[in-house]
């Protein structure tokens, strides 16, 4: 999944492993349409609360209860009809968290891939997540995306290089794969 950042904003009665919504830094239409298509899994044009749900299951996430996922729903629903159309997506992708200058956004993403938490994401971790997304990728595929972006030769991505890379494909406009 080609994100620059990770989803959404949180709040006190989020648990830790659960996104927030606050915003999504996506660069262009293509790719925010690739990444709303992974969401919407039936095809219909729209994102409903289950497919929503499935998603951030899907990364990890866990919801403490229904009204997490239902409030998450209902910030990015802006027309309330229950589902997040692309134009609702885009609204949500488009806006800035300009507060830290996204750093947050990116702690979060990061987060997404560090499955064990222990302040680096290995070729293991970054399979297991990309293949959870649907993009289905070798180890020693995983392996090589690492390396590209290893600048201390320890195998792993740590978060400094992690932004760092993040931070290097948004200036360069680039549509590349997270890693």
């Amino acid at each position: 999944m080609a994100t620059n950042s990770a989803p959404l904003n949180s709040s006190s009665t989020q648990n830790k492993s659960s996104p927030s919504p606050s915003s999504l830094s996506i660069q262009s239409k293509e790719e925010l349409e690739k990444v709303f298509n992974r969401f919407d899994t039936n095809g219909d044009g729209k994102i409903s609360e289950t497919e929503l749900g499935a998603v951030f299951s899907s990364l990890g996430s866990s919801f403490s209860d229904e009204d997490e996922l239902r409030r998450i729903m209902d910030e990015l629903d802006s027309d309330h009809d229950g589902f997040i159309s692309l134009t609702e997506f885009a609204a949500f992708c488009g806006s800035s968290s300009a507060e830290d200058g996204g750093a947050s956004e990116l702690l979060d993403a990061f987060k997404l891939y560090d499955q064990d938490q222990n302040g680096l994401i290995s070729a293991s971790e970054l399979h297991l997540v990309l293949n959870r997304l649907g993009m289905n990728c070798s180890v020693q595929d995983c392996h090589r995306m690492i390396r590209s972006v290893d600048s201390d030769g320890d195998g792993n991505v740590n978060f400094e290089e992690f932004q760092k890379m993040m931070t290097t494909a948004n200036a360069n406009n680039s549509n590349a794969s997270p890693l």
